[in-house]
């Protein structure tokens, strides 16, 4: 999917994903030929070329100075920017373009966190953290998706029916999204806050909803 959509000309820098995919050597190489950026999630065990030889990325985390660690926000979630530690190591020495092992830890459990990062020109870690955070955005508007526009309801009998009925779910958040998006354009009055795409949704559900009010409806 993501082969046809650059085929067909849709602008994109960077891909991200998580571990499945990052395990994949086939869509690294795929992305790396096409010049096409990726930080993609890797686990633990996973393993990288160094000018010293393959090692795993944990032993990698372990053998790090504390200096080698920086302070970024990978962006704004619910309660605020969601502040990380960061370090990036190089690998892939004998490789065309700049390759990176980039590492997350939290700040209150040490947890960390591993993605394999490609780019066909020098970037600054960042960069790299930027794109990272941006997961986290798509999988909020996947739930999203299924919480306000019904985006996991369908019954999956068909591929056509799947089809046309992700389709319309996703235009239906387009729609919110953009919605909201006016609203926080145009502020509203002083004793208001803008709109939010549940609000719209529940708004939309009233205005267009015709309730049925009748006895038998009531009783069955």
């Amino acid at each position: 999917m993501i082969g046809r959509a650059l085929d067909i000309g849709v602008p994109a820098a960077w891909v991200t994903a998580n571990e499945v995919y990052g395990a994949d050597p086939g869509l690294r190489g795929d992305l790396e030929r096409r010049r096409t950026g990726y930080v993609l999630a890797v686990s633990a065990r996973h393993q990288v070329t160094k000018a010293a030889g393959p090692c795993q990325v944990r032993a990698v985390a372990a053998r790090l100075r504390r200096r080698a660690w920086q302070r970024y926000s990978a962006g704004a979630g619910a309660k605020g920017h969601r502040y990380y530690d960061w370090a990036w190591v190089a690998i892939d020495p004998r490789r065309s373009g700049h390759h990176h092992l980039l590492i997350r830890r939290s700040r209150h459990t040490g947890e960390l966190a591993f993605y394999r990062c490609y780019s066909p020109h020098r970037v600054c870690l960042p960069a790299l953290v930027t794109v990272a955070g941006t997961r986290w955005t798509t999988e909020e508007n996947f739930q999203a998706g299924k919480g306000l526009a019904g985006l996991d309801e369908h019954q999956v009998r068909r591929w056509d029916s799947w089809y046309r009925w992700t389709t319309l779910a996703m235009l239906a958040l387009a729609f919110l999204s953009i919605t909201a998006a006016a609203e926080r354009a145009s502020p509203p009055p002083d004793d208001q806050i803008p709109l939010t795409r549940n609000e719209i949704a529940a708004l939309f559900s009233i205005l267009i909803l015709k309730p049925a009010t009748g006895t038998r409806h009531r009783l069955r």
